[in-house]
């Protein structure tokens, strides 16, 4: 068991010793994110840092390859993973650096990041075709369906949505960093389980990495992780569920992801259907909670306060999914 501590415990250590270097650098040169006008507990977020996935992502890679090297646990579902992460943390890392140093508001445009996702999804398809993925989707752990070429199709469509719904959910101090945490926790039990050690060794050192970034991610937050960390953990996620053969766990262990990317939608809908008319104060629906909730008259939440609650829906979806398949 300690065996797999060590890349939680040096991952967490790469990212505490590099964060704030990579904070001042940024203060320094006087590069920081914009944020939302219609949220007035944002205001005091104007210009804090962005991109700090750069930090975590690359803290849990270093260390995670050179263990899985030497204990002979590089596999191909671990090098698939690293491809995910990767991919998926370029994109947003593209997204981002326009942003945020060339000044172009919009960064990518929205058919350049969504070709490039469904670009990666289409990468990490081959090659699982090459390890000879049985073409079939598990529902619940009672049934098996096989359904071919459509499966292909699935996983795609499962990579690129959970990478945007995690990428929604980015939105207060904090909030993601825990909630991935626990999510990969949840898997890491699974993977545990199943004997997949490769994909574990992949979890712990990636959960450290994000505990280690959350200490400057919490409110008030002196980082924010970016597109390149949100895009990349969200397509990672979807990446280990489909390895793990647990694909609709996702919609349990990651709810609040599957709730914030619902609450966008039917905003949309509804406004276009009612002719301007909304159902939230803002979506993603973190945000109607900082804006006073359902209740006319509601108070503001404050960010920990969304943070504890939707932490806690995390947490009982992961405990919740893990009953199910073990008890």
């Amino acid at each position: 068991m300690l065996k797999y501590v060590l890349p939680f415990v040096i991952s967490f250590l790469l990212v505490i010793c590099a964060t704030p270097q990579f904070i001042k650098y940024f203060q320094m040169k006087k590069l920081g994110q914009p944020t939302l006008e219609d949220v007035k507990q944002h205001a005091q977020k104007l210009g804090t840092p962005t991109m700090g996935g750069v930090v975590f992502l690359f803290s849990a890679l270093f260390f995670a390859i050179i263990y899985a090297v030497y204990f002979q646990l590089l596999t191909l579902d671990f090098v698939a993973l690293l491809f995910i992460l990767l991919l998926y943390g370029a994109l947003g890392f593209g997204d981002d650096f326009l942003k945020v140093f060339c000044k172009q508001n919009e960064g990518l445009k929205p058919k350049q990041k969504f070709l490039g996702q469904i670009l990666g999804g289409m990468i990490f398809v081959l090659i699982l075709l090459y390890k000879g993925l049985p073409l079939e989707l598990n529902l619940f752990g009672l049934l098996s369906f096989n359904l071919g070429w459509f499966y292909l199709v699935f996983i795609i469509f499962w990579i690129v949505g959970f990478s945007n719904a995690v990428n929604l959910t980015d939105g207060i101090d904090g909030l993601v960093a825990v909630l991935v945490s626990i999510s990969l926790a949840a898997y890491g039990a699974i993977a545990w389980v199943q004997k997949q050690y490769d994909v574990l060794v992949f979890i712990v050192a990636l959960i450290g990495a994000l505990l280690g970034f959350f200490v400057f991610n919490k409110k008030p937050a002196k980082i924010f992780m970016g597109d390149i960390g949100s895009l990349a953990l969200g397509a990672v996620l979807a990446a280990i569920s489909i390895q793990l053969h647990q694909e609709w766990t996702l919609l349990l262990i990651g709810i609040v992801y599957v709730l914030e990317t619902i609450s966008v939608m039917l905003q949309v809908a509804y406004f276009k259907l009612t002719g301007g008319k909304r159902i939230f104060r803002m979506t993603p629906i973190h945000h109607h909670f900082e804006l006073g909730g359902f209740s006319g008259q509601g108070k503001a939440w404050s960010e920990w306060q969304v943070d504890l609650l939707f932490w806690f829906v995390g947490l009982l979806g992961a405990i919740g999914t893990l009953w199910y398949l073990f008890f």
